[in-house]
């Protein structure tokens, strides 16, 4: 790979070092637990009780929290990393479930002829009335072609796409790169130009300055929980672009690229995660490890809570790339931290001639001299070009706003959508997706669990199976007819520490038909409904291990920060509590199978929450052999219901809520009570149905006694 810093354009300096990209740390344990028959087993996992152990959860991210990247050991490390992350891009942008691709109906209007290029102005819907607008800039003195074509989209310059200034050109830009010999789609951003809704504010209305319209769109929370989002609708956008590039008789489908500046270059590494028909790509002043991108257009729920956008650059990877710096932005460490990092993956895939970075003693900008060192990464890999020897950016004259526009008096068409229809046309195709893709007969499951287990994870923020965990165990202690160890689970380097206390009942117990069956009771107030002030089980607690059932129960979940989730990006960066809960709840559910084994099978654990904890436990249904959920009676009627702190969770109704999680975990026993008159059931009963396991759900409205939910736990 090439790394550059150019200095006045001139001047040319290697970078510094290595990059100081930071591996997570590997806290490898001391099996120093004689007393415990199984050490042998978990070597690696176990440490004292003291030690090592984190008792403070993750503080809150914004996107200015520095990020740091963990190098691939291996190929196969970094192909599984980066479909992680094309997955978690998908998923936030409320994309995973491929949405079906209605008709463009592009026009293509207004031919203006130079003597070397065409420009043309454009529009395509992305959604049906949902008007996309740009211009076309074509090559005229190269013959027919077929040409390479370039997406160019701007970031969140005043005028957008007909930006034209010392900083930043998109029509000189376009202009050049035809005269290159390259096709040139500059679009719009939401709000900007052409790309509106008919409900927006127009011309000479308050509001209707470009930057208000844009930041408009999916600021309701409801959006949220339907992965409806500025950043997703761009996202489409995007793709929808590349399909009208690709449309074009005169556009070789082999070579396409992209490049924008700013929030264009969020646009551009973003489309280049997930759309492989990129051949190359150029995102200019974006990519930084402490700065993610500040608007809502590039900060979609969920994106970045595991990944930065370090990861999701180098995502693209082995496709050439060049990143473009500023000393004068937040990209002013890309020689000594970015772009070693994201070269370490291109080195790894034996590629690391397809990655340049450089920068430029400047601005934030797409000026001249970033625009010329990407015509010349462009000649390389689209035109098979000595990049060296590109030509220098050609004078050029734009054509007045009026001629470039599509609508300048901001008439949209008659068929033109508000936005709110537009968020109801999103909620809709995706509820008719998930009943689409619900199974009619026992072979679709498998099916359903590939499409459907990758959504669940990325919209709750789990792992499953859990790659990393540490435990911390204190020594066991005697109790009246059983014995107690309490013990700390760490999953993963960010995850905050689950305290659990595992009751074991007398030995003369552990020979019965029940040794094998350990059961999480969970409970969002922690262990006090299950234990008194001295830790020691109660209620159901004790009725379980008086039955002869191991009993696990966590004492203290991670801690969460208290910050609003619908402000400053928080679930871009951070999970919500519903989130860290379900991920506590499986984090206890596969603990429990490594630490006791028993004999030769692992132990069938049985999940109960109540509460808040029963919806939980719902989510973390594919965790455990069976559960048993109380569901508080909640009404769940109005999808507000979901906005409540301890049940948010972004994408939740995108992924079909809590059903969904139970269906991945069917034909396991499920018993659901306390259930309210509005909880519906239809779907889970039909999925059971569809598996002959009707016999393994039952759903009832009201409590159930701890009797009853004794005699069902004791009996899955």
């Amino acid at each position: 790979m090439h790394a550059q810093r150019l200095v006045q354009s001139c001047g040319v300096r290697e970078p510094p070092g290595p990059t100081p990209s930071h591996a997570g740390t590997n806290r490898r344990a001391r099996k120093s637990l004689p007393h415990l028959r199984i050490a042998s087993l978990l070597s690696g996992l176990l440490v004292l009780w003291p030690g090592g152990g984190h008792a403070g959860g993750p503080e809150i991210r914004t996107l200015d929290t520095p990020r740091f990247f963990t190098p691939p050991t291996s190929r196969a490390d970094w192909e599984a990393r980066a479909a992680d992350i094309r997955a978690q891009v998908l998923v936030s942008c409320g994309l995973w479930l491929p949405p079906e691709k209605t008709p463009l109906h592009a026009q293509i209007l207004g031919r203006i002829e130079h003597e070397d290029y065409t420009v043309e102005r454009v529009t395509f819907q992305s959604w049906p009335g949902c008007y996309v607008g740009g211009n076309l800039y074509r090559p005229r003195a190269q013959g027919p072609g077929p040409f390479p074509a370039v997406l160019n989209p701007h970031g969140h310059w005043p005028d957008g796409r007909l930006t034209d200034v010392p900083a930043v050109s998109v029509p000189g830009r376009c202009i050049n790169l035809a005269k290159q010999g390259i096709i040139a789609f500059a679009y719009d951003m939401v709000g900007y130009n052409d790309t509106s809704f008919a409900n927006y504010p127009r011309a000479g209305q308050p509001g209707a300055a470009f930057d208000d319209r844009h930041r408009f769109f999916g600021t309701n929370a409801l959006c949220q929980l339907w992965n409806i989002s500025l950043m997703g609708l761009q996202t489409w956008n995007s793709i929808r672009a590349l399909d009208f590039l690709e449309s074009l008789p005169d556009v070789d489908q082999s070579r396409l690229g992209c490049t924008g500046a700013s929030a264009g270059g969020t646009q551009t590494f973003i489309l280049g995660a997930i759309e492989e028909r990129l051949t190359v790509q150029a995102p200019v002043c974006m990519v930084s490890h402490f700065m993610q991108g500040s608007c809502l257009c590039e900060n979609a729920p969920g994106l970045r809570v595991k990944y930065s956008n370090l990861d999701i650059a180098a995502a693209a990877a082995p496709r050439p790339q060049i990143l473009i710096a500023a000393t004068g932005d937040w990209t002013k460490d890309l020689l000594a931290v970015e772009g070693p990092a994201i070269a370490s993956v291109y080195d790894l895939l034996g590629a690391g001639e397809r990655l340049r970075y450089l920068q430029f003693d400047s601005g934030h900008n797409y000026n001249q001299s970033s625009r010329e060192a990407v015509y010349a990464w462009l000649n390389r890999w689209l035109w098979d070009g000595p990049d060296t020897n590109a030509p220098a950016e050609k004078p050029y004259v734009r054509e007045p706003d009026r001629q470039l526009r599509v609508w300048p008096d901001d008439q949209l068409p008659a068929d033109a959508i508000t936005d709110q229809q537009l968020m109801v046309y999103l909620k809709t195709r995706q509820q008719n997706r998930l009943a689409a893709l619900r199974p009619k007969q026992s072979r679709d499951f498998d099916a359903y669990r590939s499409r459907m287990q990758p959504l669940w994870r990325h919209t709750l923020q789990v792992e499953w199976p859990i790659p990393e965990m540490q435990l911390h165990l204190a020594p066991v202690r005697a109790g009246n007819g059983w014995s107690a160890m309490e013990f700390r689970i760490r999953a993963g380097n960010e995850a905050g520490t689950v305290t659990a206390i595992r009751f074991q009942p007398a030995e003369t117990r552990r020979r019965s038909a029940r040794a094998n069956r350990i059961i999480v009771l969970a409970h969002e107030d922690g262990a006090q409904r299950y234990c008194n002030a001295a830790q020691e089980p109660q209620g159901l607690a004790a009725a379980l291990l008086q039955a002869g059932c191991a009993v696990v129960v966590p004492t203290q979940f991670s801690p969460v920060p208290t910050a609003n989730p619908f402000k400053n990006f928080y679930t871009t960066y951070n999970r919500t509590r519903l989130q860290q809960r379900v991920g506590d709840l499986l984090a206890v559910c596969d603990s429990v199978r490594k630490l006791f084994p028993s004999g030769q099978s692992a132990p069938r654990v049985i999940l109960c929450g109540a509460g808040r904890a029963g919806w939980w436990s719902l989510l973390a249904a594919p965790g455990a052999q069976a559960v048993v959920a109380d569901l508080g009676g909640l009404s769940t009627e109005e999808e507000s219901a979901w906005l409540d702190d301890d049940l948010f969770c972004p994408g939740l109704l995108s992924l079909g809520g809590f059903e969904t999680a139970a269906l991945l975990a069917a034909p396991h026993p499920l018993v659901i009570h306390n259930a309210g008159t509005q909880f519906d059931a239809s779907h889970l009963q039909r999925g059971y149905k569809v598996l002959r396991a009707t016999r393994h759900l039952l759903v009832r409205k009201a409590a159930a006694t701890d009797e009853a939910i004794q005699e069902w736990l004791t009996h899955l």
